[in-house]
């Protein structure tokens, strides 16, 4: 089960539409989805939990709480809508494509991939690009 929730003014515009490209990418990996919860939030919101259980002092766009069993995929994943909004306008790309890049980061998280190093970096960007894509596949 997918779950969307807003702790911001922030919607998505349709969730099926996002629902469907999530299950898409965990399927892509293999996987099949147990409970996903994306909660869309402030950058306050954000910090307060960033502070409170991971104890760093930090804006982010996203943090991924992981309760995933093997390919089994199941989390919360809190995105920060402010700070997608900033780095849509740092990169120079539309907000959209930022949002789906975060989105599909914190999947990639609860299937192992990880951004620690350099090589991680390198193999997280081109998964989301390659999930990116996946978004405009109708099914």
């Amino acid at each position: 089960m997918i779950e969307f929730h807003y702790e911001s003014d922030f919607l998505l515009d349709d969730e099926t539409k996002f629902a469907d490209w999530i299950s898409r990418v965990v399927g892509s990996e293999g996987g099949t989805i147990k409970q996903l919860d994306y909660i869309f939030c402030s950058d306050n919101y954000l910090l307060d939990m960033n502070k409170k259980y991971l104890f760093h002092d930090t804006f982010t766009d996203i943090i991924t709480f992981d309760y995933s069993v093997g390919k089994q995929i199941g989390g919360d994943i809190f995105i920060s809508v402010d700070r997608v909004k900033e780095n849509a306008i740092q990169f120079e790309i539309h907000f959209e494509e930022e949002l789906l890049r975060v989105m599909a980061h914190g999947l990639l998280h609860l299937f192992g991939y990880t951004d620690k190093t350099e090589t991680g970096k390198a193999e997280m960007r081109g998964k989301e690009d390659e999930k990116i894509k996946l978004f405009h596949v109708e099914q």
